[in-house]
């Protein structure tokens, strides 16, 4: 920011499909104002071609997530004085995932581990039967409801150590839906599911360092998740020994 408070000096990665650099802009500083309306007005005001994502602007979608000085966050609900260092702030594409454009990253892979993690309901009953009654004090349901508000954003993924040095590990969201999932009892993929997340890259990779957790806008507990995915796919070893 400059002396009299009215300039953030911003420092924005560009990159197409090569070798990235990082671009200095100064934009007008304006009360609550926050990190997306920064990217936006240089997009706007200074290159059109500047590419990232974005799509409801209030903390819904989790679309807009990028990493600001170092760590991942919403970019919508991010306000610039609270993130500045020095008067200074730097912008990224999130951590952990390929760059497609400038701040733009490409999520396949962060999808294809919620798949490998066999995060996809299974219905054991069709549109025909009734429909499944789960009372709302049944613990498996309060272990699932603690998982469920996950909404995609990656932020966790682009927190995670784990992630960045293994890239068989399934990653945190991944494996918090799988938690949600095995605590469902209309499910029919449970066997199948604890499998999936005990093989190389699974749960037990998890160092607990709860990055995912510290990070997550939505105040999940990935780190609790696994955990209990872990006791979960121990229990299932010893019970598979007690019928071998």
């Amino acid at each position: 920011m400059s002396a009299d408070g009215r300039i953030l000096k911003v420092s924005v990665w560009r990159s197409d499909a090569g070798a990235g650099f990082f671009q200095d802009f100064q934009v007008p500083a304006n009360q609550h104002q926050t990190v997306l309306d920064v990217v936006s007005w240089i997009q706007q005001n200074e290159d059109p071609t500047l590419s990232y994502r974005f799509a409801c602007r209030v903390g819904m979608c989790g679309s807009c997530a990028m990493m600001v000085n170092g760590k991942p966050r919403w970019t919508c609900r991010t306000h610039v004085k609270k993130v500045l260092v020095d008067g200074f702030m730097r912008i990224e594409p999130l951590r952990n995932l390929p760059v497609i454009k400038d701040l733009a990253t490409d999520m396949d892979v962060f999808f294809d581990k919620w798949i490998a993690a066999e995060g996809v309901f299974h219905p054991t009953k069709s549109r025909h039967d009734a429909f499944a009654s789960i009372k709302p004090d049944n613990k498996a349901r309060i272990e699932a409801n603690k998982a469920v508000e996950c909404i995609n954003c990656a932020v966790c993924f682009a927190a995670c150590d784990v992630v960045a040095n293994n890239a068989d590990y399934l990653g945190p969201a991944a494996l918090n839906r799988a938690w949600s999932l095995v605590n469902d009892a209309r499910d029919g993929a449970q066997a199948a599911r604890l499998e999936a997340i005990s093989q190389s890259g699974g749960c037990h990779n998890c160092h607990s360092q709860q990055g995912c957790t510290n990070f997550c806008p939505n105040e999940l507990n990935p780190t609790a998740s696994i955990a209990g995915l872990k006791r979960k796919t121990i229990a299932a070893i010893f019970k598979r020994g007690q019928h071998a």
